[in-house]
């Protein structure tokens, strides 16, 4: 079976939020972008909503799909949907995180990402001409 999850993909000028998972997670201390499971009868852009309203304590405003990917770790096949978001106000705070950061493309490569998530960084290195 495979689960639909959405990434926020949220630019500030030339950078973008990342977020890393905590230890206790699977995938713990990997870098992710935020988001999470669309849940039944969500769409992609409510579920983004939600969950960087109850990972971050931020509301986005979700824009267009970036790209699409799926991925199977040994434990969970996903279709992982990311969404390039505006943050209108505010600042993330770390609800279910370990860190997190705003970095360029050209900054990612320092980072180790989630095997899903990397697809994503690839495609802001090409839009960022990188």
């Amino acid at each position: 079976m495979t689960i639909d999850v959405v990434a926020a993909v949220i630019r500030r000028e030339d950078t973008f939020l990342i977020c890393q998972r905590p230890l206790t997670k699977k995938r713990g201390g990997m870098w992710e972008f935020p988001g999470g499971k669309v849940e039944a009868g969500e769409t992609p852009a409510e579920a983004l909503i939600r969950e960087c309203r109850e990972e971050l304590d931020i509301t986005v405003v979700p824009g267009r799909v970036l790209c699409e990917n799926l991925f199977e770790y040994p434990d969970i096949t996903i279709r992982l949907i990311a969404i390039q978001a505006e943050l209108p106000d505010g600042e993330p705070r770390l609800l279910e995180h370990s860190d997190a950061r705003w970095i360029t493309a050209n900054e990612a490569e320092g980072f180790v990402f989630c095997p899903a998530d990397e697809p994503i960084v690839a495609a802001l290195r090409e839009n960022s001409g990188k």
